[in-house]
C-alpha cells in the first residue's frame, strides 16, 4: 500500500508498489527471507518478513537498521533534500513576486505566467509520481515552477485582498507541520490501515466535490456550489487544512518506515517530493481561507 498526497500520488518506500509501513501481516508464499534459515525470521509477526529491502540487506549480511554503512536512507538525508527542494521553491517564489508585478497594467500577464507555471509543475509532478525511481532534477524543476505559481498567487492575494496574507499562510503552514510532527512523535497520531483508509476516502470525496464545484462555476458562472466562498468556503478551507495535516502524518510514517526498512539513500528525494507537495497543499488552503475571511469582512 502506498502513501498518497492530497494532490498527486507517488511511490512509497517499497518495490512492486508495496508500502512497507502497512505491510505487517505475514503472507502465504512470501519472499524467501521469511522462510526457514532466515536469521531474522520469527515464528509469527516477523517485522522483516514483509520488508521490501530485506533481501538486499541480507546481501550485506546485516539488518536493515544500518544505513550508515550500506548506503541506506537516513533522516539527515531526508532533511537535506527537503531543504533543497523547499529552498528552490522559496527562491523562485520570491523572484516571481519581485519580477512579475500584479498592478492593473501587468496582472493579466503575471497571472497567465503563474497559471502556466502551475500547469507545467503539475505535469512534472505526475511524471515523477509514476516513475519507478526518484529524479532529483525533475523534483527540483517541479519545485521551481511551483514556486513561480506560488509567488504570483501570493502576491495577488497579499496586495489585492488581504495585506500580510502570505506571511500568515506561511506561519500557519509551519504551525501545522510542527504540530503534526510533535503529535506523531508523541504517539498521539497512530498511522495504520484504518487511518490510511479514512484519510484517502475523505481526500477523494473532498477532491470530487471541488471538481464538481469547478464544473458548476465554469458552466454556471459565479462560485458554482459555493464551496470556495462564504461560510461554506470557510468550512471547506478548514477541512482542506485538516486533510493536509493527515497527509503530513502519512508522510512522516513513510519516512520512518523507509529509514527502518533500509530504503536506498536516493529515495530520500521521494520523501522531499512528498513533503513539498503536502506543504504546498496546506499553504494554498491557508491562503484561500485567509482570502475568504477577509472578503467576508
Amino acid at each position: 500500500m502506498r502513501s498518497r498526497n492530497p494532490v498527486f500520488s507517488r511511490r512509497g518506500f517499497s518495490r512492486d508498489n508495496g508500502y512497507a509501513g502497512f505491510n505487517t501481516a505475514p503472507q502465504a508464499g512470501g519472499p524467501a527471507v521469511a522462510t526457514q534459515g532466515n536469521p531474522y525470521a520469527q515464528p509469527t509477526g516477523n517485522p522483516y518478513a514483509q520488508n521490501p529491502y530485506a533481501q538486499q540487506d541480507l546481501q550485506y549480511g546485516a539488518p536493515p537498521q544500518a544505513p550508515a554503512t550500506t548506503g541506506r536512507m537516513t533522516i539527515d538525508d531526508v532533511v537535506l533534500r527537503t531543504a533543497s527542494t523547499l529552498g528552490v521553491l522559496i527562491v523562485t517564489a520570491a523572484l516571481s513576486w519581485a519580477l512579475l508585478p500584479v498592478d492593473d497594467a501587468n496582472i493579466s500577464r503575471s497571472y497567465g505566467i503563474g497559471i502556466g507555471a502551475a500547469l507545467i509543475g503539475m505535469v512534472l509532478a505526475f511524471v515523477q509520481s509514476f516513475k519507478r525511481k526518484a529524479s532529483p532534477a525533475l523534483i527540483l524543476t517541479y519545485a521551481a515552477f511551483e514556486g513561480v505559481f506560488l509567488g504570483v498567487v501570493s502576491n495577488i492575494v497579499d496586495s489585492r485582498i488581504a495585506d500580510g496574507a502570505a506571511m500568515q499562510a506561511v506561519i500557519g503552514t509551519m504551525a501545522v507541520f510542527a504540530g503534526v510532527l510533535i503529535a506523531y512523535k508523541a504517539g498521539w497520531i497512530r498511522v495504520n490501515r484504518r487511518f490510511y483508509g479514512f484519510v484517502m476516502a475523505a481526500a477523494l470525496g473532498f477532491i470530487l466535490l471541488m471538481m464538481v464545484n469547478l464544473l458548476f462555476a465554469v458552466f454556471g458562472g459565479g462560485d458554482g456550489l459555493g464551496f470556495r466562498s462564504g461560510a461554506l468556503g470557510v468550512v471547506f478551507g478548514v477541512i482542506g487544512i485538516i486533510l493536509g495535516a493527515c497527509f503530513l502524518a502519512l508522510d512522516f510514517k513513510q519516512v520512518e518506515d523507509g529509514v527502518a526498512y533500509g530504503a536506498p539513500r536516493e529515495e530520500a528525494w521521494l520523501a522531499a517530493f512528498g513533503l513539498t507537495l503536502t506543504l504546498v497543499w496546506i499553504y494554498l488552503e491557508f491562503l484561500r481561507l485567509i482570502s475568504i475571511l477577509n472578503s467576508n469582512d
